[in-house]
């Protein structure tokens, strides 16, 4: 089977700079017109963060929008009285954020007011406290509740990445790290580093903690980690192979898969009680479960075909159900929130791209194309699906919308990055 944990270049004395750098390849053809209005600071020296750059990189990064260049500005309004509509219908922009930051002690508040601008009304305004250091926060912030009111779906800029980095310095001299950034990949921080492998970083439903896989003890086991304090707790290590941990939607138990049997099953463990279940049982490889999002059922990857395909467990029934027929490979599945379909990495001829299918089989559509495609993860809000690629010989992570006509490249600054995981929403 594909592996699914090629893994990356990246050493922990380069992390404050080794932020992933995401660049659009493929929008859409008439992205909207919207104005980012430089906003006003009213303190001494310099904006500690520019916020209209770092909001008009987040809405032209979802391929969606596109910027008014700075220099066609014809005024640059920082209150809705200062807004004369006419200067941005000349140069034919949609919509005019703007906004100011305004010190107050040592704390800070950012005003900001988006406007359609041929309906010459004001669509949102806010007003939010902070401090300098919580200025990106803000900033996603502001861009999620842009991204909503314009295209009506929640923004996913305030969410995070997870993903799997390897510094590799010899065949036996490695350290492995898992990392997590904002969306937009600033602020990289390890949560976790081994000299041995790690691999299958999920999320848990909350977005306080992260389960992953780590061979520090010389096979695979399967640990939690919680964010805030860093406390690790080992919550799979039965005989065999522990891989491919996924929680349920409410948090409170693991499907996993562990081949104490003699071949892989799929398992799930209640993470209060330490009760485990084993709820397949067949002579073929059975891995990669998922946990559909109101916990009914599961999808899984087995081999009971003769190839690699993705089947469907039925929580109630106890049944399984083959799920994909086309193509003799098939894996890595996943529920998309808010969406019928289900994403999974399908091989066609020797290419492994990322496709997402209805249930009922009848639509089968490939969002991807490089060719070795692997490990997606949706956004939160079922928009976008993050998942592992190359570019030029190096791992980068790659990320599509659903209906695969935005596509962006996430290489980083510092090396190789592998095994992505979008969290959930987190504010």
């Amino acid at each position: 089977m594909l592996r699914l944990f090629l893994l990356l270049v990246l050493s922990l004395s380069v992390t404050a700079r080794a932020e992933l750098v995401i660049e659009i390849t493929e929008g859409i053809d008439d992205p909207i017109p919207v104005a980012f209005v430089p906003f006003q600071w009213q303190g001494s020296g310099a904006l500690p963060l520019e916020l209209a750059d770092l909001i008009e990189n987040n809405m032209e990064r979802t391929g969606l929008f596109e910027g008014t260049p700075r220099g066609n500005m014809l005024s640059r309004p920082a209150t809705g009285a200062d807004v004369v509509f006419r200067d941005w219908r000349l140069i034919e922009t949609e919509y005019l954020v703007i906004g100011r930051v305004i010190p107050n002690g040592g704390q800070l508040s950012v005003e900001y007011e988006l406007f359609d601008v041929f309906g010459q009304a004001s669509l949102l305004s806010e007003r939010i406290p902070g401090t300098a250091e919580q200025l990106r926060d803000i900033g996603h912030f502001i861009s999620d509740r842009v991204f909503e009111k314009l295209t009506g779906k929640r923004g996913i800029f305030s969410t995070k990445l997870a993903y799997i980095t390897v510094e590799r310095r010899s065949e036996k001299d490695q350290t492995y790290r898992l990392m997590y950034a904002d969306a937009d990949g600033a602020r990289p921080i390890p949560i976790f580093q081994s000299d041995f492998p790690i691999m299958s970083p999920v999320w848990s439903p909350e977005g306080q903690r992260i389960a992953y896989v780590s061979y520090e003890t010389g096979r695979p086991m399967i640990y939690i980690q919680e964010l805030a304090t860093g406390q690790k707790t080992l919550v799979a290590d039965y005989p065999g192979q522990n891989t491919a941990p996924s929680f349920s939607p409410d948090g409170r138990r693991l499907v996993f898969s562990n081949s104490q049997s003699g071949n892989a099953e799929i398992y799930v463990k209640n993470l209060r009680s330490g009760n485990l279940a084993q709820i397949t049982r067949s002579s073929a490889i059975d891995t990669e479960p998922r946990f559909s999002p109101d916990g009914d059922s599961i999808l899984f990857t087995s081999t009971r075909a003769g190839n690699p395909h993705i089947y469907e467990y039925d929580v109630t029934t106890g049944q399984s159900t083959r799920m994909t027929f086309e193509g003799r490979y098939n894996s890595n599945p996943t529920y998309i929130p808010g969406d019928e379909r289900i994403a999974f990495v399908h091989q066609y001829d020797r290419d492994y791209q990322i496709a997402v299918m209805t249930p009922n089989q009848t639509d089968l559509q490939v969002l991807t194309a490089s060719g070795y495609d692997e490990n997606p993860s949706p956004a939160p809000n079922g928009q976008m699906l993050v998942y592992a690629t190359s570019n030029g010989g190096k791992g980068v992570l790659g990320i599509t919308s659903i209906d695969g006509r935005v596509n962006v490249l996430v290489p980083s600054n510092a090396g190789d990055v592998r095994e992505p995981a979008w969290s959930p929403f987190l504010n």
